[in-house]
Formats: structure tokens, C-alpha cells, sequence
């Protein structure tokens, strides 16, 4: 009996030792077959990257295994396929239940408009002040109200001074002597005619009316109290006469200002300074006057912006043939500005993602199938932002309810991180590994060239216009990225041609991990 076991384990042993021979050679002629098979194609044909054995959204760029040791596939050119792992698909019941609208990119005019407080203000240029340039009292005042009109020509007050009676005779006396020598030398007349121009002169200097000259001439006579009177239209802003007083040379009597037409003050933001310009046209809207709208024309720009707000002045002259605005007055002018005389591309801002260091849109492929694609943005304005990249016309992107289907994509891609883990079963210090693994094989680096257009210093962020990345599928554009190091970018300058490799960081966030002159690039 002992001997019949023995040879019953003794040709179990042989067939074991049989099947293991044979599993062996297979095993190295499959090798040295895919081996020869791949060092063939790869004579022919470049390879693009290296995909995960187990079908998971994973590639790399060099040959690397997964966590159970197997090598990733290469894919070669003419062999990859369009990628759905970025496509979010949802079911036609929760693409209603969501209330998912879409709206398609169009091109359209640009317009932005830009809005800021007011003040009225009188016009500078059309401003006065009442003073005398003489010594004398006010006997009879004719305009005695604040915010009375008046009308150039017309009387504002009589005066009496001592300076006015002596020059009015110096100029009859010169007159007199002027026709007591018409028939005489020459010269002398025309000495005497120098004093009568003269004293003439000397009452114009001291502002004294035309008409009240032109009496003093015609009658001959000199008047006690003089008659003083507006030079200009306007209102009377402010009034310090005051019968009975007496003035002092250069003293200020009143404050006119001519309202039919004023300026409008507005502190705009020094943001919006870019699209304002002169001769524009600006709308006013005044809380005492909700059902008018008023319109005016920038006229100049201040040079200096307000520390405190960080606003400017912009100066809008403005009509006001009825007198309706009233110096000091709030209202709101708005800027209409626009972007380009041409139409350019745009989407919805409710349309845009904004990640940090990625703008990115869900577009509509139909049937329920969105997918998020990164774009480039230029100015927004009202609403609408302007596409400088990543975007086709005609395009439909999810502009209600994307924020939802975004949720969704990054659940699915936080699940389809860790699916691998399911196929495996792990306890204790191989879970650990396993978890390390898995983030490792997260961090796969995607290579690219292209040429730096900005360099952010503050934000560690680099705006590269960089070319094709087949590995992610990502066509031309340009983008902005955030940099793993800063050390980094000390090195560079906008317009340097660089190569560049980044690895996705989270869902759909991708870093520089490494960058270098196009020149200087070598591989590890």
C-alpha cells in the first residue's frame, strides 16, 4: 500500500513539473513575440503614449507598470481612439429632472457697458464772480435773491464811490479842453484827444458799463451813483451784497454761473478705465427725474485716480436747456463701450466653469453626453464672455444647470480613480501600498511645447500658447496653468519657446511639473 501512494504522489509531482515546463515556454514565446512585434512597429510607426492593461483612465508618456506589475500598452500613431473618459453621460429623465438649457457659441457685438455714480456740477467755463476794483458803498441793489436769473446787460446793484465821481470829471474836463483846441496845433489836439481816450479808458478798467459811458459822454454830466451790471447770463449761486455796505477792491459780491448747460462728474473704477474715451456717448439717469434719461458726451478724462476708491473722474458735459439739474445732484451714467468694430465669438457667462487657473465650458454633444472643454476667455460684457480659444461657432454649451452636471463628472472620476481597487483583494500593509500606487499612477506627466505669452509671479501661474498634446487629445490654444514650484519660472521670460511636461493634480486640474528652454530640454 505504501507503495502504491508513492508512486500515485510521484506521477502527480512528474505532471505538475510537466504543466509548469509547458506553461513557461508559452509564456516566454508570447514575450519574445509581443517583443519582436513591438521593436517591428516601433521601426515603423511613433508610439504616442502607454495605456493601462486594465482598460483604467490612466496613460503615461514613458513605459511603466501598474500596481500588480504588469507593463502598460503602447498605443502608436493611427492606432488611438477617440477617448469618452472626459464625457460626462447622463440619462434623457436627469438631464430633465436637472433642467439642464443649452445655448449655442455665436458671434455677436461686443458690448460692454460701464456704470458709475455722478455728481452735477456747474460748468467751470461758465462761471463768475462779481468784484469790484474800486473803494465805494452799495446804494440800491437790484438782484437781492439767491438763485435769482440774469440776463447780460442787466442791472445788479448802484453804487456810490468817491473813485467813480473823480474819474468821470477827469473826463470832462479832458473833453472840454479837447474842444477848446479843435481849432488849435495839432499836436495839442492830439494830446488832449490822448487824455479824453485815456480817462475813458480808466472808468472800462474798472468794469463800468458801456451804456453807462455812453451817457456820461452824451449828457456831459457827472452821476453820484453808478449803475453795475452783469457781464454774463447765469444764476446767482451766491449773494454777499448787501444794501448799505461798504466794499473793498477784489472783494467778492456774488457767485453767477451760466446752467444751461452743466457737467456730470463720474467716478468711474480705475478697472474700466480702458474703455472709456472722449466724445463718447453716456446716458444719465437722476433719482429726482426717474422717467428721463439725459444725454451727454465725454468730454475729459482727470489724470490722477483717488487713493481712498481707487476711481477716476471722467468729466461728461451735459445740456440743460430747462434747468432741471441742479449743482450737487446724484445720478448714474452709463458707458456704452464697444469691444471691436468686428463680431467675435461668445458664450453665456453662466456657460463658464471657472476653476482658478482654468476656464472651462460643458458642451452639448447630444444624447445626453456633455464634454467639459477648456477655453480660453477674453473681456466680458454684459453677460457674455468673449472666446479667444477652445471654442467652435455654432457649439451648444450647457448654460443652466452645469454646475450639477460638473458635480457629477468629478464623483464619477473620484470613483473611477479608486475602481482599480475593487479588482484586487488587499488586507492590511497591501492596502497601504496599493493606496500609494494609486497615487502615483494619478501623477502621469503629459509633455508639450509651445511659447510663454504671460508670467503671473504673484499667482505662480504661466500662460503658455501651446500646441497639440495628442496624449490628452487637447488641440492648440492657449491656456493658463499653475506651477508645482515657483523656482520654476525665475528663469523665464514672456516669447521664450519652451517644453513643458504637467500632471493632472485633480480632476481636470492640470500643473507644470517641469518646464525648460525648448533648446535646453532633455529627458530624465
Amino acid at each position: 500500500m505504501p507503495s502504491m501512494i508513492k508512486q500515485v504522489l510521484s506521477v502527480i509531482a512528474l505532471l505538475a513539473m510537466l504543466a509548469a515546463g509547458y506553461w513557461w515556454g508559452y509564456t516566454q514565446s508570447q514575450t519574445a513575440e509581443t517583443t519582436t512585434a513591438a521593436v517591428a512597429t516601433k521601426g515603423d510607426r511613433k508610439i504616442l503614449y502607454y495605456r493601462n492593461p486594465m482598460g483604467l483612465p490612466d496613460t503615461s508618456p514613458v513605459p511603466k507598470k501598474d500596481p500588480m506589475g504588469m507593463d502598460y500598452l503602447p498605443v502608436y500613431d493611427g492606432e488611438e481612439k477617440p477617448s469618452d473618459q472626459n464625457i460626462v453621460a447622463i440619462s434623457t429623465e436627469k438631464v430633465q429632472k436637472l433642467g439642464v438649457r443649452t445655448e449655442k457659441a455665436e458671434l455677436r457685438e461686443l458690448i460692454r457697458t460701464v456704470r458709475a455714480v455722478a455728481t452735477v456740477q456747474t460748468d467751470e467755463r461758465k462761471q463768475y464772480t462779481v468784484v469790484t476794483k474800486f473803494e465805494g458803498w452799495i446804494q440800491r441793489l437790484y438782484v437781492n435773491t439767491t438763485g435769482q436769473a440774469v440776463r447780460k446787460g442787466d442791472a445788479l446793484m448802484d453804487v456810490y464811490s468817491p473813485d467813480l465821481i473823480a474819474a468821470q470829471q477827469e473826463y470832462l474836463i479832458a473833453a472840454r479842453g479837447l474842444q477848446s483846441v479843435a481849432d488849435g496845433d495839432p499836436d495839442v489836439r492830439a494830446a488832449m484827444q490822448r487824455l479824453v481816450t485815456s480817462a475813458l479808458q480808466k472808468l472800462r478798467n474798472w468794469d463800468v458799463a458801456e451804456t453807462e459811458l455812453q451817457r456820461l459822454q452824451q449828457t456831459g454830466e457827472v452821476r453820484q451813483y453808478l449803475t453795475l451790471r452783469a457781464q454774463a447770463d447765469g444764476v446767482v449761486l451766491e449773494k454777499k451784497a448787501i444794501e448799505g455796505q461798504r466794499f473793498m477792491p477784489g472783494e467778492t459780491l456774488y457767485q453767477i454761473a451760466d446752467l444751461s448747460s452743466v457737467w456730470m462728474l463720474a467716478d468711474v473704477f480705475e478697472q474700466d478705465l480702458s474703455m472709456i474715451h472722449p466724445d463718447q456717448r453716456v446716458t444719465i439717469r437722476v433719482d429726482a427725474y426717474p422717467d428721463k434719461v439725459f444725454n451727454g458726451e465725454v468730454a475729459f478724462i482727470y489724470p490722477a485716480v483717488t487713493p481712498e476708491t481707487r476711481t477716476a473722474i471722467v468729466r461728461i458735459v451735459l445740456p440743460n436747456p430747462d434747468g432741471l439739474l441742479k449743482p450737487a445732484m446724484y445720478a448714474r451714467a452709463e458707458f456704452a463701450s464697444f469691444h471691436s468694430k468686428n463680431k467675435v465669438l461668445t458664450v453665456p457667462d453662466s456657460a463658464v466653469l471657472d476653476t482658478g487657473t482654468r476656464r472651462v465650458v460643458l458642451v452639448d454633444l447630444g444624447a445626453g453626453r456633455y464634454e467639459p472643454r477648456t477655453v480660453k476667455l477674453g473681456m466680458h460684457a454684459d453677460g457674455y464672455a468673449e472666446v479667444l480659444g477652445g471654442l467652435r461657432a455654432g457649439e451648444a454649451v450647457v448654460v443652466k444647470a452645469n454646475f450639477l452636471i460638473d458635480a457629477e463628472s468629478n464623483f464619477k472620476s473620484a470613483l473611477n480613480s479608486f475602481g482599480h481597487t475593487s479588482y484586487y483583494p488587499v488586507s492590511g500593509e497591501q492596502e497601504i501600498a496599493s493606496s500609494s500606487a494609486v497615487l502615483s499612477a494619478s501623477q502621469v506627466r503629459y509633455r508639450g511645447e509651445g511659447s510663454i505669452e504671460a508670467i503671473d509671479f504673484a499667482h505662480t501661474t504661466v500662460t503658455l500658447a501651446h500646441g497639440p498634446i495628442a496624449s490628452l487629445q487637447w488641440p492648440a490654444m492657449v491656456m493658463d496653468f499653475r506651477v508645482q514650484e515657483p523656482a520654476l519660472l525665475q528663469a523665464f521670460k514672456p516669447g521664450q519657446k519652451v517644453i513643458f511636461e504637467i500632471a493632472e493634480e485633480s480632476a481636470g486640474e492640470f500643473v507644470i511639473v517641469r518646464i525648460q528652454p525648448a533648446d535646453t530640454f532633455h529627458d530624465h
